[in-house]
């Protein structure tokens, strides 16, 4: 009789449980749904063109990539060491590319700061033509065409444009299409402390 009643009573706790269980199998999806929408929204509040890049302040990734179809100097890490430069990121599908398409011109045609071109994602017809008909204010490119490269540069979207100092390192990044002011008031001061070079673009 002991031995049926202690068996009665362990189905009885084991019946306790099953609603304990069944509480939790619906609860935990709900706090990891929870905490997701939660980190989601914070993600929707920040503005990717004040998140600071990991970047900054450290060598160039590797990387070795061809020339924009028409273009004969391809780019590569070792390229960009030797002097101060501007790496401009952008894609002929980008409207923001073509607004700063002619300060990227005016600059490279006045030699401010040699700029070398990092094409995303881009048909190579497209690119080329892109600078047939716009000019190509480039004195290298890199055919980027399936994004890995801008990837490992940390690139959010397109235009970015990067200043890498002497020794192929980057200490400034600008998310978004420059502008005359922009240049004049952020990247401009940054170069001339690099390596002196002057001259306003906006008056």
């Amino acid at each position: 009789m002991v031995g049926h009643i202690s068996a009665i009573e362990d189905q009885g706790a084991a019946y306790g449980n099953e609603p304990k269980k069944s509480r939790l199998v619906f609860i935990i999806p709900i706090v990891l749904f929870s905490v997701i929408a939660v980190a989601f929204a914070v993600g929707l509040t920040l503005d990717p063109r004040k998140l600071p890049s990991m970047l900054i302040g450290k060598t160039v990734p590797d990387f070795d990539l061809p020339p924009v179809e028409g273009r004969k100097l391809g780019m590569s890490d070792e390229d960009l060491k030797g002097q101060v430069s501007l790496v401009n990121v952008w894609a002929s599908w980008c409207k923001e590319c073509r607004a700063e398409h002619p300060l990227l011109m005016d600059l490279a045609e006045r030699g401010v700061v040699p700029i070398h071109g990092l094409n995303y994602k881009d048909k190579p017809v497209d690119a080329q033509n892109w600078l047939d008909n716009l000019g190509d204010p480039y004195a290298r490119t890199g055919a980027d065409r399936d994004g890995r490269v801008a990837i490992d540069w940390g690139v959010y979207g397109v235009p970015e444009t990067f200043v890498v100092d002497q020794n192929g390192k980057i200490v400034y990044k600008h998310i978004g299409a420059l502008s005359a002011s922009i240049f004049d008031e952020k990247i401009l001061p940054v170069i001339t402390e690099l390596n002196g070079n002057a001259g306003r673009v906006s008056q």
